[in-house]
């Protein structure tokens, strides 16, 4: 059996629900095991409890038994159980496994013969002479409208981190001196490990860390992998989250040096290291800006530096046409997110999921959905950094922005002349690789200088385009590619900075005030002094307003 810890708030709790003779307890967990430990650790200690107690089990399947198997009533019908329960007279405590079956929910009817028996018995309870209490252990929370006043939920959470930090060392003392597993960890990347795994139970847990010993022989801090990837079958189960894997870098997402710092600064800072410094984790960062400029693409990019699940919510799935049913969705939304964490939720667009809040078009849904969604970004202890990103930030209601819900609001402008080379250089070193396509082709600064002022106004998107479609051109004709292919690709495409220039516009003059720029000082330092060229044309007007009048307060992380 597990041993488990009562020296903690849980089993204190505990303790005070059982002198204070509360009949009926309730714990929602799938960790049956871990559940009758603590029970049994708080009712044999006379520090906590008084009366020590004694412990038994009914199943089903096996009717009543000791902790140690041995039968002590053989009756597998739970009236006779009851019976037997209300009749004995010994200090006690019984745990009923699976009783949630009779209370009904999910397509089952409530058997009302044994739900009135429970009602008949509490008096029984509260008023026999050697305290006795009623325990019920379930996966599922099922409460009759008829008992609700007499069954208390206890709050039974998963396993905590110093919990899983004992299995692991446990785990590491146990396979270190067999000499089969190499163990290659300090204390920092043991404690990233087992924080890797909170949200797992026991069970999972163990199993994720024996997983990543035999995979290949050792257990260090890339394993965190293989935690992660069991973490992936809860937020499966959800169907609300989406497990977002991918294998972008942060050097794969070109400028933004100082979203980036910023970023970097609060990496680890989840573990106990930080609480020396008397930080709390990041509550989350709101990303705005000009659309195809790298939104989505950083915050995919932040799980692998962190090394943390990335989750992506769609506001869409919240919805349902069943009355109450979307704010159950949210609760089992968040609740799974804080259960994965330390972790990552990210929403894509979120002004397009909380448009249309003050419509009341819906009976007032999605304000409800909305508030629920602000009041735990607000009052979340979880670690659960929240990244959201923003093409039309006016459609966001300004509580939204307050401070307390982020930690920082970035804007990501038009990418500058040293952010275009730094994208441009991604994406043609990450797509020709191959000999026979680069030919005589040598990717250097000058070329780079070259196609960078030649891209003016290109947000990211549109850069990693043109390359494709200069790629497209030496394929057509089977050959290897030339600086022409990308001179003719840019020349080819329109940028978003002349067909949405008002739009940028206003994006930017929102920003001015509101945000911070995700470009360095450094960067923006090269339009310093340029004045803007004169033009008698309405398009290159735009276009010269787009490039030169940037949005986002300039601080330097």
């Amino acid at each position: 059996m597990i041993e488990t810890s009562v020296k903690h708030k849980t089993g204190q709790l505990l303790a005070n629900l059982l002198k204070a003779r509360f009949p009926y307890l309730y714990f929602q967990t799938w960790e049956e095991e871990r559940a009758v430990s603590l029970i049994n650790s708080v009712a044999n200690n006379v520090q906590l409890i008084k009366t020590p107690r004694q412990i038994f089990e009914w199943k089903i399947t096996t009717g009543i038994c000791d902790l140690k198997g041995h039968k002590i009533n053989d009756s597998q019908a739970p009236l006779k159980a009851m019976e037997f329960i209300e009749k004995y007279d010994q200090p006690s405590i019984f745990i009923l496994k699976d009783f949630h079956i009779y209370f009904g929910g999910q397509g089952r009817s409530p058997d009302f013969q044994i739900i009135r028996k429970l009602r008949d018995m509490v008096t029984k309870i509260k008023q026999s002479p050697a305290p006795k209490n009623i325990i019920f252990i379930s996966p599922s929370l099922v409460l009759p409208e008829d008992l609700q006043k007499d069954i208390t939920i206890f709050d039974f959470n998963l396993p905590t981190f110093e919990e899983i930090k004992d299995v692991l060392d446990e785990m590491i003392k146990a396979n270190k001196h067999s000499g089969r597993i190499q163990i290659d960890l300090n204390e920092e990347e043991k404690e990233m490990l087992a924080k890797a795994a909170t949200g797992l139970t026991l069970s999972e847990a163990e199993n994720a860390f024996a997983r990543a010993m035999v995979e290949d022989g050792r257990l260090n801090v890339h394993d965190v992998e293989v935690v992660l990837e069991e973490k992936e079958q809860i937020i499966k189960k959800t169907g609300i989250l989406e497990f977002v894997r991918s294998d972008l870098k942060m050097e794969d997402v070109g400028g933004l040096e100082n979203l980036k710092r910023w970023l970097s600064k609060r990496n680890k800072s989840w573990l106990d290291s930080a609480k020396k410094y008397g930080l709390p984790a990041p509550k989350g960062v709101l990303i705005t800006g000009v659309p195809g400029c790298g939104k989505s693409l950083i915050s995919k990019s932040i799980s692998s530096m962190w090394q943390l699940p990335l989750l992506r919510l769609d506001i869409g799935k919240i919805f349902s046409g069943i009355v109450g049913t979307s704010e159950e969705n949210m609760r089992k939304a968040i609740k799974a997110a804080e259960a994965i964490a330390p972790s990552i939720l990210w929403i894509d667009e979120i002004e397009k999921g909380f448009s249309g809040i003050n419509s009341g078009g819906d009976s007032g849904t999605s304000s409800r959905i909305f508030g629920q969604f602000l009041t735990w970004m607000q009052e979340k202890t979880s670690p659960v950094f929240v990244i959201a990103t923003a093409n039309n930030i006016s459609q966001l209601p300004p509580e939204m922005m307050r401070k307390g819900r982020f930690d920082e609001i970035f804007f990501v402008d038009l990418p500058t002349k040293r952010e275009r080379k730094e994208v441009l250089k991604v994406h043609i070193q990450k797509r020709i690789k191959e000999s026979e396509v680069v030919g005589n082709f040598q990717l250097t600064e000058e070329i780079l200088d070259n196609l960078a002022i030649k891209t003016e106004g290109f947000v990211g998107a549109e850069i990693e385009q043109l390359v494709i479609a200069a790629l497209f051109e030496a394929y057509a004709e089977e050959r290897s590619i030339l600086l022409q292919d990308f001179e003719k690709a840019i020349l080819n495409t329109v940028p978003l900075s002349v067909t949405q220039a008002e739009q940028i516009r206003d994006i930017r003059n929102w920003a001015n005030v509101r945000a911070v720029t995700a470009t360095p000082q450094e960067d923006l330092e090269e339009y310093s002094g340029l004045k803007k060229p004169t033009s008698g044309f309405e398009e290159e007007k735009k276009i010269d307003d787009v490039r030169y009048e940037r949005g986002g307060r300039t601080i330097d992380f």
